[in-house]
This record gives C-alpha cells, structure tokens and sequence, in this order.
C-alpha cells in the first residue's frame, strides 16, 4: 500500500491559507448526498423535481462540471474523501461489511480531513452516514477525528429511513416508535437538527461539519407532507416496488427495502426535502451572523441508484452521461459539485476544473491556512475557489472498484487524463481485459469505444493503469 501521509507536527503556516493571519478561518460545511445523479438539480438541468436551494447555491458561488466521486459506491468513495487518496492507494476499494454491523474500519492511525483540521484548531462535527468503520473499532468517527457524531455507523442500517436506533459519539440512542416497521422519525428531519445545533453551538470558533445524509438512497420513503402531495399531483406513472424481506422480519430488516407504491413521487419528494432542508441550514449561519465566514461544499457520493424501484431513466438523474451507481461510466461517478463562499468565490462562476473527492482534504487545509499532509493524491483546487492564480492539475484521475461478477471477484478500473477516458472491467490475476477507450470531448455519453483507432493512446493508459495502484492486503486482486 502506498506510504501512509505524515501528520504529526502540522503547524499552522502563516500566509499558506486563504486569509490574512488576523481573519477568523472560515468554517467549512461539506454536505454529501448519497446516490443522487448529476442531474438531479435544477443547476445541472432537472426539469421534473425542483431544487430552489441548491439552484441558488449554484448562483451565489462556483458549480463544478468536472468533479469526480472517490468511487462508484459508498465505502471507497468517502474513504478517498476523507484520506485524500484515490482507490489506487486508499485502504477501501469497495463495500467489504463485517457480519453483523458495519463495514470494514479504517486503521487508527489514518490521516482524516478531521485530524487535519483539528490542528488548525476545528471543531469537527459529523452529523449521518459514515460507513468506515463500526461501533467499538478503531474506523469509527470518533476515533478519527470528529469532536462529534450522530448518525450511522454502518451504511447497511443507513438503508432504513425510520430506523429504530441510531449512534451518538458512541453510545445507541433509542427511537422506539420507529420499532417493528412503525413510522415516526424521519431520521433525515433528526440529521437537519443536529446538524443546526452543531452549527449553533460552536459559531464562536471555526467548525468543520460533515453533513452526510443517507437519501436519497433507497428505501423510497419520505413523510406524505406537502411536498408529497404536489409531485403526486403531477400523476407520473409509476412501477411499484414489492420489499423482498429474504425470510427476514421486524428490525432485523437492515439491508431491505420497504415497499413503495410510488417510487417516482418518494424520490422526488426526497430529492426536494434536501433542498428544503439545505435552506434551513443556510438560514442558521445567516442567524449566527457566520454566513459570510463559512465555507459551503455540495455534492453526492456516486452516481443514482436502481435500487428500491428508483427509475433513474425517468428524472434523467445521470444528466447527459450513460452510466448509473456501481459503473464507471461517468454517470456513475461524474458528480454535481458546488461550493459557496460568500465575498470570496464569484457568484455565478463556472469551472471546469478536473477534480475528484481526493482533493477535498489538501483545499480545506489550504483553506485552514495549514499544509496538507504529504504524500496524498489530492490536489487542493482553493486557487481555483478564489480566483487566482497557480492551480495545479492532475495528470489524470485514477479508480477501482472491487466487486463480485457472477460470483468471482473482479476489479473494474477506469482512467480519466484530459479528455480521454478508460475502463478496464473484470481484471483478475489470471486476465487482464482489453483497454476500452472513449474520447469524452466528442463523445461525452461514452458510446464509441475508439481503442481501435488509437492505438498508442491505449498502450499509455495501460501503463497508467499498472502506475495508479499499489497492491492491497484488504482488498487484493484475486
């Protein structure tokens, strides 16, 4: 595995960051989606679901079109977010669950964007969906970083909408009238007030909050309130979805789905809830007085589901690419991107900057006035942020995603270096699958594999595809 990122020492360098050394440093709010599409915003060209919020995100600072998920499914992709490496060189390259709860943890002595921040004097608040480690390990939030958490350890449970338990730094809070498939916390409403008191309780000193919400992902569920009532008035036409318990009942349903008799309306009303839910976040710093002061980063983890009924065809949720969660094809992991600073990032701004999750943890250092831990794959992209000057680019963008095929494990790899992209799918130790080529500036829904035609371009990437990566003891190639 490649060498691990050095973190002790970090002191604060003055003038590394984006402020004077007398200014406050900002605080940074990273709100992460799970499973919504590149096109599941009006920003980004939805016309069926209506995102006011998030629109207006867009218009007050800087949308991203050339932004990348760490991987194609949960677990890897925020294990490169919050270490900075992509799935060449991260500890996770796929969901590997441990057998009752949880996924497999990240080790101790990990470098998180939290441990980062701390040096610089954060406080670390992470409110949903974590997935890198379970209770009582040493991959669980608190033991990387965050001051605070509240949410899920365990991305399985995080399936459910209503769930009967939830974790707070450690210790099961209850949510009994959520038992045996009763419906009374919507635990996104749960996530949106702990998140506001985070921000509430610490917007005397800079904060770092990870919001990270378990919808829209499947299950399809979401309160029948008003917004309900209005995208079922639209008389979509609908498919329903019947749960498949797997002999299972009551509580021990983790990774099911509950049934659904309008998927296209719960998706809708989930998608919209969120955005309705941002506002009421926007309107907290606005109260605090911290609204010009603080960071805001939009996005999803990978690209839209099929799960639980969810039609992504019918919201055209993966906007002009072909491709959906657990494929890389770019609609599997190209991702909506927008970050708001107001007074330092021009309102209205577009970049097309070639970004990934990886980079997130150099820019907030940047941002923090501190350096970034060395050794990562990670470029910050704050210059790009602030308007200036020196942006470093990558010379491509790597990942891999360990999976099951028919029963054998395989790895897919994909490559993106400026505009051309490729995927390798099924390599095992025993075959190396042929290059699939596709010329993105010409052929953005990656439908002509042009290998054929470049044959020298071929033989380049599949030597980036032998550089990318380090071997890994917890997820070899078989």
């Amino acid at each position: 595995m490649k060498r691990r990122c050095f973190l002790a020492g970090l002191t604060v360098a003055a003038g590394a960051g984006a402020f004077a050394p007398t200014e406050r440093k900002p605080n940074m709010i990273y709100i992460l989606l799970d499973d919504a599409g590149y096109g599941d915003f009006g920003c980004y060209g939805q016309r069926k679901i209506e995102t006011p919020v998030i629109d207006k995100l867009a218009r007050e600072g800087m949308k991203f079109t050339n932004h990348y998920a760490g991987c194609t499914v949960c677990a890897p992709s925020r294990c490169a977010l919050m270490t900075g490496y992509h799935t060449g060189h991260s500890y996770v390259r796929g969901n590997k669950e441990m057998v009752t709860e949880g996924q497999h943890p990240i080790p101790a002595d990990t470098v998180t964007i939290p441990k980062v921040l701390k040096q610089a004097g954060y406080a670390t608040g992470l409110v949903g969906k974590w997935g890198l480690g379970a209770p009582g390990t040493h991959g669980e939030p608190n033991r990387q970083g965050f001051d605070y958490f509240f949410g899920f350890n365990c991305q399985r449970r995080a399936h459910k909408h209503y769930p009967p338990t939830l974790n707070e730094n450690g210790k099961t809070v209850e949510l009994p009238y959520n038992r045996y498939g009763s419906r009374h916390t919507y635990v996104q409403d749960l996530f949106r007030q702990k998140g506001i008191e985070f921000i509430t309780q610490n917007k005397d000193k800079p904060f770092f909050l990870y919001l990270a919400l378990n919808t829209p992902h499947a299950e399809l569920l979401a309160p029948r309130d008003g917004l309900w009532e209005k995208y079922a008035a639209k008389g979509w036409p609908e498919t329903a979805f019947v749960e498949d318990t797997q002999g299972r009942a009551g509580d021990d349903l983790i990774g099911a789905y509950a049934s659904q008799d309008f998927p296209n309306v719960a998706y809708a009303t989930m998608v919209s809830r969120i955005d309705r839910d941002i506002g009421k976040l926007m309107e907290c710093l606005k109260q605090c007085g911290i609204d010009d002061n603080t960071v805001v980063m939009f996005t999803s983890d990978n690209g839209p589901h099929q799960e639980g009924g969810c039609q992504p065809e019918f919201f055209n949720s993966n906007g002009p690419f072909s491709g959906v969660k657990r494929d890389l094809l770019d609609g599997g992991i190209r991702m909506p991107f927008i970050v708001r600073w107001p007074g330092r990032i021009k309102p209205g701004a577009t970049s097309n900057h070639l970004s990934a999750f990886w980079d997130v943890l150099p820019t907030c250092a940047e941002l923090a006035g501190i350096p970034a831990p060395q050794g990562i794959d990670g470029l910050s992209f704050a210059p790009t942020l602030l308007g200036k000057g020196g942006q470093r680019q990558h010379e491509y963008l790597y990942w891999e995603f360990h999976r099951s095929a028919f029963g054998k494990p395989a790895v897919n790899q994909a490559i993106r270096r400026g505009d051309w992209k490729a995927i390798r799918r099924g390599l095992t130790k025993g075959a190396k699958p042929p290059v699939i080529l596709f010329n993105l500036k010409d052929d953005v829904e990656e439908l002509s594999d042009v290998a054929k035609q470049y044959p020298d371009m071929v033989k380049k990437m599949e030597k980036l595809f032998e550089q990318a990566r380090t071997e890994s003891e917890i997820f070899p190639i078989m």
